[in-house]
């Protein structure tokens, strides 16, 4: 009987051994992973989700590829649309009045930020110091929320009347001063609609700020008044500090907000006197309702909404790591 020898196993190389179970393991995992959720209903859920997701696209991001495509057309929606390229955005960027209508329209949001955007702030931190019955002034500080905002911009039109006999002007008569022109001059207008505005949109801000006054932990406060910190000491270093996060993202909030100002101007001027009131929402307005161009007012509302979003990146990349501190 012939006995064989038996050649010699080589061992496999451990860096092979290594890189085939390095790669098998993670082949494994995805297909234990999808069994798991194949067992789990996975395909039911998705044949549920599925006509959801389909209506939110068609009806959240359809009219913006629409408006995408119409900003390259010309187009009343009556004749046929004729494609004419960057030709909206050419006519729309060498149009007069863009330039009057972003500068009324960023002197609009500097007026509102500056003295409308603390205004929120210090009502709510007069709230929260005031606890005794603290929802009364809630409820008077949402108010003017409440009124829808046509009737408001109507009730404060009567008010601005700049006879003798309106009322702020009779208000001003009984300490001597003469009646202002307020909505009918260019110098005064604008103002007058910052402080509308501000007035009917302070309420929801309020709202907000005494929230996030809410989650300032009491043992702060407290620590401060031992050490004899005043109420405005404790305001400037307990309260703003710890709600920043919230102030950033409202100040951003109601920067977007305030470019795309329109029912006030609408309302109250029309635009007027001499153009003053004139915003870029209001500028869209005039080419798609009164000139009938709608390819030109989508080729602007492209125009801003692609400012406001380079300004939110801004915003956010210089913010991020404040608002985190």
């Amino acid at each position: 009987m012939v006995i064989r020898e038996q050649a010699p196993t080589v061992p496999e190389p451990v860096e092979h051994r290594a890189t085939t179970r390095g790669t098998a393991r993670p082949q494994a995992r995805r297909r234990n992973r999808f069994a798991a959720w194949y067992r789990q209903g996975g395909p039911t859920v998705v044949l549920f989700a599925l006509p959801v997701v389909l209506i939110f696209l068609y009806f959240s991001w359809g009219p913006i590829v629409n408006g995408l495509v119409m900003s390259l057309q010309r187009t009343n929606l009556v004749a046929p649309a004729q494609w004419v390229g960057l030709g909206n955005f050419q006519y729309v960027l060498a149009d007069p009045a863009l330039g009057q209508a972003t500068v009324n329209t960023l002197y609009f949001t500097v007026l509102a930020i500056v003295f409308g955007f603390p205004l929120p702030i210090f009502l709510a931190v007069s709230m929260a110091e005031l606890r005794g019955r603290s929802w009364i002034y809630t409820t008077l500080a949402y108010l003017p929320v409440i009124v829808p905002p046509v009737v408001s911009i109507l009730l404060w039109k009567v008010f601005y009347d700049s006879s003798a006999d309106g009322l702020f002007n009779s208000i001003f008569g009984l300490v001597g001063i003469p009646p202002q022109p307020w909505l009918d001059s260019p110098a005064t207008a604008m103002p007058s609609i910052v402080l509308e505005a501000t007035w009917a949109a302070s309420g929801t801000a309020v709202i907000i700020y005494l929230a996030a006054l809410t989650s300032v932990r009491t043992e702060l406060y407290e620590a401060a008044e031992l050490d004899g910190a005043g109420i405005w000491s404790r305001v400037w270093h307990i309260t703003l500090p710890q709600i920043r996060g919230v102030i950033l993202v409202m100040l951003l909030l109601q920067i977007i907000g305030t470019m795309q100002l329109f029912t006030e101007p609408y309302l109250f001027t029309g635009g007027g006197p001499q153009g003053a009131t004139t915003t870029i929402l209001l500028l869209i307005y005039n080419y798609a309702f009164v000139n009938g161009d709608y390819g030109a007012a989508t080729a602007l509302s492209v125009l801003l909404a692609a400012g406001l979003c380079v300004l939110s990146a801004v915003y956010q990349f210089t913010t991020r790591k404040w608002s985190t501190d």
